[in-house]
């Protein structure tokens, strides 16, 4: 099977083939599932037997991202709520077709923290378009240096398909994200 990875994300981290054979080698040895096995699988969604998400905004969705008031979240047309933390200044938004580099923490609802590249303390890239239809969309409503709280609503995220026993199946997603740059 061809990967369906980036180049710089491992397969075994981000296909779910990749993630059963990470699960079987773990029962094996019997050790705990980490974080970090599980970093990019919580992003990316790339399992070609299903048919790909929506991977650009929805058409009333704003293209650019109006600064909320304090603690306000803006609702786009797709459901997706978003919240300006900071404005970084930049000029430059994302298109679907970019590779960006974020640093990001994400946690269900409940607060409980599913993933985060600010823990392990190194940003992670990949191309936008290959990341669940809630980030491709939002993304592209930051500019360079802006940071952002995203609530996904599970339509927008992985639905009843669970890449991780961290993520419960239907699970609203809430990340703060940070665009360091695009290439």
């Amino acid at each position: 099977m061809a990967s369906c990875a980036p180049r710089s994300v491992p397969p075994s981290l981000t296909c779910a083939t990749g993630l059963r054979k990470l699960r079987a080698t773990i029962m094996i040895n019997m050790l705990p599932l980490s974080l970090v096995a599980v970093t990019s699988v919580c992003l990316l969604g790339c399992d070609s037997s299903q048919p790909a998400p929506q991977q650009t905004p929805a058409p009333d969705a704003p293209t650019e991202a109006a600064a909320a008031p304090s603690g306000e979240m803006t609702t786009t047309a797709s459901g997706l709520k978003y919240q300006v933390l900071k404005s970084g200044g930049g000029t430059a938004s994302p298109k679907a077709t970019d590779t960006v580099r974020v640093h990001y923490h994400g946690t269900l609802l409940n607060g409980t923290v599913f993933d985060s590249s600010v823990q392990r303390g190194q940003p992670i890239s990949f191309p936008l378009n290959q990341v669940i239809s809630g980030w491709t969309e939002g993304l592209q409503l930051m500019k360079v240096g802006d940071k952002f709280k995203f609530e996904i609503p599970a339509n927008l995220a992985y639905g009843d398909q669970s890449p991780s026993p961290l993520i419960p199946a239907g699970s609203t997603l809430v990340f703060e994200v940070e665009l360091l740059g695009m290439e």
